[in-house]
């Protein structure tokens, strides 16, 4: 069962998809968060979460502080358990928050090229089997879409190779978790020719 770990929301179980999405587990989960805490990347966050399946990376995310989190799912049952799961940390938040969660039922490469937003933090968690052509192309669209200093959490199976990594995109460090293995990027100024 997949639950928000912390944060004012802590343990909601979350709805799953069901057939065909592979749930980050909590013990990656955590990780990622307690790096994301030691950077003070969450608090007041515009967070994207693509490929949300879930949305348990974004959601954790809204438990632990962020200001606004978007749920990018390609429709159907995803984007109908997002906005179930959302509903329900929602309903949790305390009295006075501003706190926003949105979910955009679209493909993703469609929501990065229309949607003018930029992101203090964006996690991807493709399916294992997506075409590195596509992740590439994912990449090099949200780039533009960062803020300074904004965090990018990648993750993929041990066994994909290296994402490439487009201009305003670079790689901090690599971390395997048996099968998976977590990209850390941040965004960086692009010298103007």
């Amino acid at each position: 069962m997949t639950r928000i770990i912390s944060g004012f929301a802590g343990s909601i179980a979350l709805k799953t998809p069901g057939d065909g999405t592979r749930p980050t587990s909590d013990r990656v989960r955590e990780a990622i968060f307690s790096a994301l805490e030691s950077r003070n990347a969450i608090d007041g966050a515009r967070v994207l979460d693509l490929y949300a399946g879930s949305g348990a990376l974004g959601l954790e995310a809204a438990s632990r502080g962020a200001a606004f989190v978007r749920l990018v799912e390609r429709g159907g049952v995803g984007t109908t358990v997002c906005r179930s799961n959302a509903a329900a940390v929602l309903a949790q938040t305390p009295r006075g928050s501003s706190l926003r969660i949105e979910v955009s039922g679209r493909l993703v490469q469609s929501f990065l090229t229309s949607n003018p937003e930029t992101w203090d933090l964006v996690f991807l968690d493709p399916p294992y089997d997506l075409l590195e052509a596509e992740l590439t192309q994912n990449l090099a669209s949200l780039a533009s879409r960062l803020q300074p200093d904004a965090v990018v959490c990648l993750e993929r199976s041990s066994r994909s190779p290296e994402p490439t990594w487009p201009p305003g995109i670079t790689l901090d460090r690599r971390k395997d978790y048996g099968d998976t293995t977590l990209w850390w990027a941040s965004a960086v100024t692009v010298p103007v020719e």
